[in-house]
């Protein structure tokens, strides 16, 4: 098993002079889903500075590095920020702001750690292309647009990704997270993150006046009661070893105090550790909607629309193990625990079952021991700089480079 040599702990050493000041840009400047036109051309520099080939792909940006026979092994990053207003104290908070996709000027920072990720993946990218004699085979290091929307995977995959690289024997991907603590890594085989869904249902009444309630159909009591039905789908529907989750996190009707609407509006999310209990819970909704409308004598359908979708992702167990020894030898026992499952969602796990080989994803802890913990997606968000981004930069050139070795 590899582990990086003291060769390559010295050039460490001479990243960390240009791979601070560049995490401190990436956060000054972050980027919102699928318009990360800066960031992308800052990655695609840096890659051909390091002599990768580089191709821009559905919003991307990939660097292949060739380096003799052997296995072929693809690193993901990704890019994107949120659109939220920083609140994080730090001397280099994004004050930016940036249109969206929909035309609406919003806020933006880097409040899930996609500038570290970033950092780190172009570090241990400049680590192995500067020490070549210490590997054989061929390294894909891939910045994904996107993932906040659930979108960028995708849009690489139907760009051509699978047609502009070679075929790698597996692919990693880590995230920098509130759990462990700074300088220590995780990881797990089978399940570390949820699969999600989010909706839109839109229910139907007839108006009426506020004072004439028996000459209309209220949306309104509609949409209530099929929000205290969907709660049984989880407590009455699900064993109590399966997880699910069913949120309605939006539910908006009419305008005015005395008109009873036309419509309700609700959004939901529906969690899940498989992508069978997901359909469950999703029929189970699209029934318990159905049933309530039909009681209520609503006039019309109901209308189900899709608003995104999340892959469960799920760590396959040999390369997960082959992670974990990775990481030990380089990190030491002390410093790699077991990943607990999450219920947040990526679409990372779009890019391997594209390519149709095995994968595995990690994390990195973000807080010192004894500090406060602040959750990602938080205005603020502000994980240490170091040793966060020393330990994530060491993560994945150790873990590619055991890869690179590991028949998995």
């Amino acid at each position: 098993m590899s582990q990086l040599s003291d060769a390559m702990l010295e050039t460490l050493e001479t990243i960390d002079s240009w791979q601070e000041p560049l995490l401190k840009d990436l956060h000054q400047h972050p980027e919102l889903s699928m318009v990360e036109e800066r960031t992308r051309a800052l990655v695609a520099q840096h890659l051909t500075d390091f002599g990768y080939e580089v191709h821009e792909l559905g919003g991307g940006v990939v660097g292949v590095l060739e380096n003799g026979e052997g296995r072929t092994v693809l690193h993901r990053a990704d890019m994107d920020a949120l659109p939220i207003r920083e609140d994080s104290g730090l001397p280099y908070a994004s004050t930016d702001t940036q249109e969206d996709l929909t035309g609406v000027v919003q806020p933006v920072m880097h409040a899930c750690g996609h500038d570290f990720h970033v950092a780190t993946g172009l570090g241990a990218a400049k680590l192995l292309a500067e020490h070549r004699q210490e590997w054989s085979g061929t390294v894909l290091m891939l910045f994904q647009p996107g993932e906040e929307f659930g979108d960028g995977a995708q849009t690489m995959v139907e760009d051509g990704l699978m047609d502009a690289l070679p075929r790698p024997e597996v692919c990693l991907s880590q995230h920098v997270l509130t759990e462990p603590v700074s300088g220590k890594v995780a990881v797990a085989e089978g399940p570390v993150l949820s699969t999600s869904q989010s909706m839109t249902v839109e229910v139907f009444g007839s108006g009426s006046h506020g004072s004439m309630p028996h000459l209309g159909v209220d949306p309104v009591v509609l949409a209530a009661k099929i929000v205290t039905s969907l709660q049984t789908l989880v407590s009455r529907e699900l064993s109590p070893q399966e997880f699910g989750v069913v949120t309605v996190g939006s539910l908006h009707a009419g305008s005015s105090p005395n008109v009873i609407p036309e419509t309700a509006t609700l959004q939901l999310n529906f969690r899940a550790y498989s992508e069978e209990v997901l359909q469950r819970l999703v029929e189970g909704m699209e029934r318990i909607v159905r049933a309530e409308c039909q009681a209520a004598r609503s006039p019309r359908e109901p209308r189900f629309e899709t608003i995104s979708q999340y892959p469960v992702t799920d760590n396959d167990p040999a390369v997960a193990a082959a992670v974990r020894d990775a990481l030990v030898a380089h990190f030491g026992e002390d410093r790699v625990e077991q990943m607990d499952p999450a219920t947040a969602s990526e679409d990372f796990s779009l890019i391997p079952e594209a390519f149709g080989v095995p994968y595995c994803y990690w994390g990195f802890g973000g807080y010192a021991e004894g500090s406060e913990v602040l959750p990602n997606h938080s205005p603020h968000w502000a994980p240490d700089l170091q040793p966060t981004l020393r330990t994530g930069t060491e993560a994945a050139a150790a873990v590619i480079l055991g890869l690179l070795a590991d028949e998995v």
